[in-house]
């Protein structure tokens, strides 16, 4: 068996578990609930959404992998390669944390006016652009550490996926503030 079809089957057994113990047993609500004739996300969608994207990429190294034992690669340069990965996200988490607060932080100091972000944090562009710029580092800079070079078409990836994670969880949702503004 190699490493990544080792890694690929204890990612589908936590796949397995987070969909078929984890959600059922601890959460309340469903994938989506209506409340006051509107549609609300549930707790479970989320969890859920993530389980079954972890549950289908183990699926596809399970099947589809064909690395040869002989290629076994040393277990430094996948530490190091999931090391990048960890940075990437941790600075995209970063980012998307601080960057809205910053930016309207800046804003204030120039322009004298009284403002704050949590009095802004639900405004379209405010609320989307920690979110926005996170998302292309995060999604981007995973691209550039698996092929190994920045490029545009990484970041065009990022750019887009976070558009349309925007579209689909923010715009249909009035009461859903995007990472991390329910937070600040």
């Amino acid at each position: 068996m190699t490493p990544n079809k080792f890694t690929a089957g204890i990612f589908l057994v936590f796949a397995i578990v987070v969909l078929g113990v984890w959600i059922p047993n601890d959460v309340e609500t469903g994938l989506l609930e209506k409340m006051r004739r509107h549609w609300v996300i549930g707790d479970s969608l989320a969890p859920t959404l993530a389980a079954g994207f972890v549950l289908i990429g183990a699926v596809l190294i399970l099947l589809f992998e064909t690395q040869d034992e002989a290629q076994f690669t040393m277990v430094s340069a996948q530490f190091v390669f999931f090391l990048k990965l960890v940075i990437v996200i941790l600075v995209a988490l970063s980012v998307m944390r601080h960057l809205g607060p910053i930016l309207v932080n800046t804003y204030v100091a120039i322009s004298g006016l009284d403002l704050e972000y949590r009095l802004l944090r639900d405004m379209i562009g405010i609320k989307h652009i920690g979110f926005l710029i996170g998302g292309v580092i995060m999604v981007g800079g995973m691209i550039t550490v698996v092929e190994g070079r920045l490029s545009r078409r990484a970041l065009i990836i990022g750019l887009i996926w976070s558009l349309v994670l925007i579209l689909v969880y923010d715009l249909p949702f009035e009461d859903l503030l995007l990472p991390p503004n329910g937070d600040v």
